[in-house]
């Protein structure tokens, strides 16, 4: 059955080398990790646009609190997950780190992560 043609097609999900590492580490701590992630995921993917855009990066970068079900500290003291809107149609997951490892990601490493993934493609 062909799509609906009025229904949005999903948008497409890359994930950095960055993101791929920082998730294997907390999962060895965080075993819930994966489901926790999924739903948001899943809203993007929906083209719900989530989180707080990051200032001072040159790309539109947002920042998502991710609730962390492993402790009970809610989406305050969970991940951040970090992403980038390379078009319209694809998002980019640049990294994700635990609230209680790190207070805050700077706009030159966000940078830095994205060329990297950005020459790995051309």
């Amino acid at each position: 059955m062909p799509n609906n043609p009025n229904e949005p097609s999903p948008i497409r999900i890359f994930t950095t080398e960055e993101f791929e590492r920082q998730l294997r580490s907390l999962l060895k701590r965080y075993r819930s990790i994966q489901s926790d992630v999924q739903p948001i995921i899943e809203q993007l993917q929906a083209s719900k646009a989530l989180g707080d855009k990051i200032q001072n990066v040159g790309y539109p970068v947002f920042k998502v609190r991710v609730q962390n079900s492993d402790i009970q500290k809610g989406k305050s003291g969970g991940y951040r997950l970090i992403y980038y809107m390379q078009l319209s149609s694809e998002i980019v997951l640049i990294t994700i780190y635990a609230k209680s490892d790190r207070q805050d990601i700077s706009a030159k490493e966000v940078r830095r992560i994205i060329e990297l993934f950005v020459n790995e493609l051309y």
